[in-house]
């Protein structure tokens, strides 16, 4: 375990080395955090711990062990916590509940992390969820709608009230339209890490990846002398977006919007350090 501990911290500097680079590269100046820029950033007080979630990268997972963490013995296994009591607000405090002087002690004393993506397959895997299955109405009505009415020609009369048939390529049209985020921000599934997690104001000191999950987070429970009885959920997901998967619905898209898209979530790819897809057809 001694060796495996010095070889994760390694990969866990670069990590952090890599983001640093990239923040002093493309940003000029620091912007100061308002309180609402803290509401992903859930506070475990007992283990001294910030977790910012960005869904589509086992959040869910990583909030039910946040409530058997902050939860003093309610719950012994995160996997006993169903999914959707997880993402009850109540449940869990995050940070822009604080005072100033709170949430400046906890961002320099409390160990902070946050979990990545590739950008394109938590992409898609947002796409899949929220497009595809039946019981996510509340997603159609809301967004699929205003999706269908902008930008599909000629729809029908059903297609208008339910929004429940987006195709990905006019989900792409809709992230690229101006129109989107002068209305309002993205939403959590499809906003960029970095404006959900602000990694060049908030200094990380894990950066776990999702390609990487296991380990990583077992490195922080360690980390913060989590009870050893505490274990992060092992991933059983058949149905999990891939890269093979995430190619296959590139296909139909154009190589200039694929371009457009990948400008869009760029700074995720340099920050986190992503390499460009090799399907993309943006050479």
């Amino acid at each position: 375990p001694q060796f495996e501990q010095s070889s994760l911290q390694a990969v866990h500097q670069q990590r952090r080395e890599m983001l640093s680079n990239v923040c002093s590269r493309y940003t000029r100046k620091r912007r100061l955090l308002q309180p609402d820029d803290l509401r992903h950033l859930v506070v475990d007080d007992t283990h001294g711990l910030l977790y910012c979630y960005v869904p589509k990268v086992a959040c869910t997972n990583w909030k039910r062990v946040m409530m058997v963490l902050t939860g003093q013995g309610k719950y012994q296994d995160p996997l006993e916590i169903p999914a959707h009591e997880a993402h009850v607000p109540s449940n869990l405090r995050t940070l822009s509940e604080y005072s100033v002087p709170e949430i400046n002690y906890r961002l320099r004393s409390y160990l902070k992390f946050v979990f990545v993506r590739e950008p394109f397959e938590r992409l898609v895997s947002a796409y899949r969820n929220k497009f595809t299955l039946s019981y996510n109405t509340a997603f159609h009505k809301r967004y699929g709608t205003k999706i269908i009415r902008r930008h599909r020609q000629e729809p029908s009369d059903r297609a208008l009230e339910r929004g429940d048939d987006v195709r990905f390529e006019e989900f792409v049209y809709y992230l690229l339209d101006p129109r989107t985020q002068q209305e309002e921000p993205f939403n959590e599934h499809w906003e960029r890490v970095h404006s959900l997690c602000h990694p060049c104001v908030i200094h990380y000191d894990v950066v776990g990846k999702y390609e990487t999950l296991a380990e990583d987070a077992n490195y922080i429970l360690q980390l913060v002398g989590a009870d050893a009885s505490v274990k992060f959920p092992a991933s059983s997901k058949t149905t999990r977006t891939t890269d093979d998967m995430t190619a296959q619905f590139f296909q139909d898209i154009s190589p200039f919007y694929q371009r457009r898209l990948f400008n869009l979530y760029k700074m995720d790819y340099l920050l986190f350090n992503y390499s460009i897809p090799s399907y993309l057809r943006i050479r």
